[in-house]
């Protein structure tokens, strides 16, 4: 149960300034990066998975944390082999792909490593299967990816990044479905999303029975105990945070998820993960990526997560978080200044209210998503490609005043000085 005494403060430091520079976790966990220095400590057992769960009525086994691709053969695929090793010996079983990651390349690397041990793990792969996808269209693409991934099939396939409920009403993705269980080439079925009408499209899948399993962006601030636990314990020292949540009914409809059997994993659990904003407040065995992880898989309704991982000193840290019990009132307190001092320059993914408020087209979340991409997850080229795709960049915000979309975000993200950086850092001439 949290402890909701209170924390000390440094006399004639104003709350606000408190927050900021960093006094309150200090004392209480220390300032060092910790974990990962911990882990290798001499006479420090290594970090495993403590944790395994079965997901919903699928009785697929996966660990509570599982190894997400996202940037997987982007630089040193041979290196990504080995970090996949490592996660084994780790005790991670659970590896999430898409046939788009990296172009294509994070399966090529996930299958390699997994040669020999595919009998030890279970797999996710993706594809964004569109109305106008045929079912034969389809299959071809789930063909490539089983060749890429060297198994004659995968045990969740998903539609990938759904934001519209017709990409599941496609009577060419169920007619594809059917066919692919029937053949045993899939497993069990469902959808991937993080966008704005993400709510509508779970509410679609489930009032349908079209999914086995969920996989959704979901994290602290979007369930009703973290601000309610902010209230009722950091209420008289915390500045007033008005906590933007997107996708209000997120919640409700992962527990009627949960209730009806559907596998529920959960992804973007760090919101934005910035990281290196948070490094001088953590301790040993106690990061701002623990206590994030350790509170939404406090949420009854939430069987695991899935996270991108890029190093063994992040596997380790990522690992320590498994089967490691509720969050406690430091945990709070390291989610709360994360927010604090993210709240007005991180966009907050799925809630699309600054959308239509750009006169020349600009596509704001998505041109902020790319610049996460770049700077808080350290992967430029990724962005940069996706920042490609995009139908229209940021450069039209280069010649503009920033008026119409300067009261566009509720969060106070100054849109227009962000989408100006990454039409600079990534944009394209002409």
């Amino acid at each position: 149960m949290l402890d909701r005494s209170r924390p000390p403060t440094a006399p004639g430091v104003s709350r606000r300034t408190f927050l900021r520079t960093g006094t309150l976790v200090g004392a209480a966990i220390g300032l060092e990066s910790g974990l990962a220095a911990a882990a290798t400590a001499a006479g420090t057992p290594a970090p495993r998975i403590r944790r395994r769960v079965t997901l919903g009525r699928t009785g697929v086994e996966v660990p509570d944390i599982g190894f997400g691709t996202f940037s997987l053969g982007e630089t040193a695929p041979r290196e990504d082999e080995a970090l996949i090793h490592h996660a084994l010996d780790r005790g991670i079983t659970h590896f999430d792909t898409a046939e788009g990651y990296t172009k294509g390349r994070a399966e090529e690397v996930l299958g390699r490593a997994l040669r020999g041990r595919r009998h030890e793990v279970t797999i996710t792969s993706k594809f964004w299967a569109n109305p106008e996808d045929s079912a034969e269209r389809q299959m071809q693409a789930l063909e490539e990816s089983l060749r890429k991934l060297g198994t004659d099939y995968v045990d969740l396939y998903l539609n990938h990044a759904v934001n519209d409920v017709e990409r599941l009403s496609s009577a060419e993705w169920q007619a594809f479905t059917e066919r692919a269980k029937r053949q045993g080439k899939i497993r069990h079925v469902g959808m991937s999303g993080h966008a704005t009408r993400l709510g509508e499209c779970v509410e679609y899948a489930l009032d349908h029975g079209l999914v086995d399993v969920l996989l959704v962006a979901y994290n602290f601030a979007q369930q009703p105990s973290f601000k309610d636990n902010l209230k009722q314990y950091l209420n008289d020292w915390l500045p007033s945070l008005d906590i933007v949540t997107a996708q209000p009914r997120l919640p409700a409809l992962l527990a009627r998820a949960h209730a009806e059997g559907v596998g529920v994993m959960v992804m973007k659990t760090l919101k934005g993960a910035r990281l290196n904003d948070m490094r001088a407040f953590e301790g040993p065995g106690r990061t701002f990526a623990q206590a994030a992880f350790r509170w939404v898989l406090s949420e009854p309704s939430v069987d695991a997560l899935v996270v991108s991982m890029t190093s063994r000193e992040q596997i380790d840290e990522y690992v320590a978080a498994s089967g490691s019990g509720d969050p406690d009132r430091e945990d709070l307190a390291l989610l709360a200044r994360y927010v604090a001092r993210t709240a007005d320059s991180t966009c907050v993914v799925g809630c699309g209210t600054c959308a239509g408020s750009c006169p020349a087209g600009v596509p704001i979340a998505e041109v902020l998503r790319t610049r996460m991409y770049a700077l808080d997850y350290g992967l430029p080229g990724i962005a940069a490609r996706e920042y490609a795709t995009l139908e229209r960049g940021a450069e039209a915000c280069l010649g503009c005043s920033g008026a119409p979309c300067a009261s566009a975000c509720p969060a106070g993200v100054p849109i227009a000085e962000l989408a100006r950086d990454t039409a600079r850092r990534l944009g394209r001439s002409g």
